[in-house]
């Protein structure tokens, strides 16, 4: 009768395991603009390419790939993922039954004056053996194993997507750092002709001082002109061996030199990827982890309501003890056991109310985020265009200010040598197409940085290419999708 009414109770609670209280997870309905502020031609499928690659520098896509493979914050990311996946194992294996197996051997002397004493002849020495298997089954009667469960497993997904977070800012990262480095490079060349050029001047009007020719004043103006561009070569020069040291530690490696390719003005232009504003709610990592992050807290609300309701727990033992090793695993020896247990609150005093209460704000918190790490990536998307199309046109503009000038300086110069005018004049303009100079090479910089700012916020199928080049987690979800 006992075993029949355990069966009983056993398939009552397997009947209304499906019951799982608390919120399923709804995607919150976010506003979502028709399009961005400027209007590019659609190129998505250029965003779900390896984009380096279009910029045609060899130097810079092995660059690229290196720090995907050495990389320590893609390698801390990859753990994060086993370690959350662990953690998803944990929580699943609550779903089923525990079994467990013991075993013991004791040799004991009882007391001759104990309570009760061993009298004489009785031997107080005995020996204890035993031996058995034991079985433990928490029902989920009301999901809150099933709810810890499903937050375990959007916590696998978010650490994922932050996986692929950190790559997208790993690829990028070199690359900015890669052009910003070539920009330098290009403004350091600028600065040492530049010195090059003064200093000659500089020694043919010391000749002229000497000869008569011109004053002591228009001496000092070119050596004054030529330590400015000479002033101006080891700035950039601390300015470039920073940018090495950040190239190198996103590489993985101790601060040194860093290859060079091609120059900053020889890099081609890729095109610029323009999607629909809804393709970022499916591909930003930032915005999928943010979702995932909410997912799990929604099913935390589930978990701490199920701490209202009852648990029913199952458990069984069989196995054998015996006092000699002869009897031992025999069917006198044989011993077990099988038990229900329910347990359930009556007054907690708002322990279980402040659990759920807490779940609720924490849920709350995470939809805010998500909401606000939408509306962020609206913002990026359509400062990273607007910036491309405004630099694009700042390097034309800046461009045919260096030609004008370049003719300018030249013709100052000529009417100088034929003492039109003095070389106050011809100072200024040398000095203005300098500076113009290192100028353009900067806004030379900032326009292909802005392309890598467009391939960031757009996210895109790149993630996933760029993601496949790291190493991978132990335990690596694989390709479950969330759901």
């Amino acid at each position: 009768m006992r075993m029949l009414t355990l069966a009983a109770l056993t398939a009552f609670s397997v009947a209304f395991a499906g019951c799982t209280v608390g919120p399923n997870y709804q995607r919150p309905s976010v506003q979502v603009p028709e399009g961005w502020r400027i209007d590019y031609p659609r190129a998505a499928d250029v965003a779900n390419t390896r984009w380096w690659e279009q910029f045609g520098d060899p130097v810079l896509n092995d660059l690229i790939e290196t720090a995907l493979r050495e990389n320590l914050d893609v390698r801390v990311a990859a753990a994060r993922v086993d370690q959350f996946i662990g953690t998803l194992s944990t929580a699943r294996s609550q779903l089923y039954p525990q079994l467990a197996y013991s075993g013991a051997a004791s040799r004991t002397r009882l007391s001759r004056v104990g309570q009760p004493p061993v009298h004489e002849p009785a031997d107080p020495y005995f020996s204890l053996y035993q031996a058995a298997l034991g079985a433990n089954w928490q029902i989920d009667l009301f999901g809150r194993v099933r709810r810890l469960s499903e937050a375990a497993q959007a916590q696998v997904y978010a650490s994922e997507q932050a996986q692929r977070g950190v790559v997208l800012t790993i690829v990028t990262s070199v690359a900015t750092s890669y052009f910003t480095l070539r920009g330098f490079d290009r403004q350091r060349e600028i600065a040492v002709a530049t010195a090059a050029n003064f200093g000659e001047t500089a020694r043919i009007f010391d000749l002229r001082f000497k000869s008569g020719i011109v004053s002591k004043t228009e001496v000092a103006q070119i050596r004054s002109q030529y330590q400015q561009a000479l002033a101006s070569i080891p700035v950039i020069e601390q300015q470039i061996a920073a940018v090495e040291g950040r190239i190198a530690i996103l590489l993985g490696r101790e601060p040194g030199p860093v290859p060079r390719g091609k120059s900053i003005e020889e890099l081609a232009a890729p095109l610029i990827p323009a999607d629909l504003p809804s393709a970022l709610l499916e591909r930003r990592p930032d915005i999928l982890q943010a979702e995932q992050n909410l997912v799990a807290a929604n099913a935390s609300i589930g978990a701490a309501r199920a701490l209202y309701y009852p648990s029913i727990s199952l458990t069984g033992l069989y196995g054998s003890t015996s006092t000699a090793t002869g009897s031992f695993l025999t069917g006198p020896a044989t011993a077990w056991q099988a038990a229900a247990s329910l347990t359930g609150p009556i007054f907690t005093f708002g322990a279980i109310e402040g659990q759920v209460r807490s779940a609720e704000a924490q849920t709350a918190q995470a939809e805010l985020f998500y909401r606000s790490t939408i509306l962020n990536a609206f913002r990026d998307t359509n400062d990273a265009l607007i910036g491309t199309q405004k630099t694009i046109e700042g390097v034309a503009l800046q461009r045919e200010r260096v030609i004008a000038l370049r003719e300018s300086a030249r013709l100052s110069r000529l009417k100088f040598e034929s003492g039109l005018i003095g070389y106050l004049e011809v100072l200024v303009a040398e000095t203005d197409l300098f500076q113009a100079e290192l100028a353009l090479a900067a806004l030379m910089t900032d326009r292909y940085n802005q392309v890598v700012n467009v391939y960031q916020t757009m996210g895109g199928g790149w993630v996933d290419i760029a993601d496949s080049m790291t190493p991978r987690p132990v335990g690596m979800a694989g390709d479950r999708k969330p759901q």
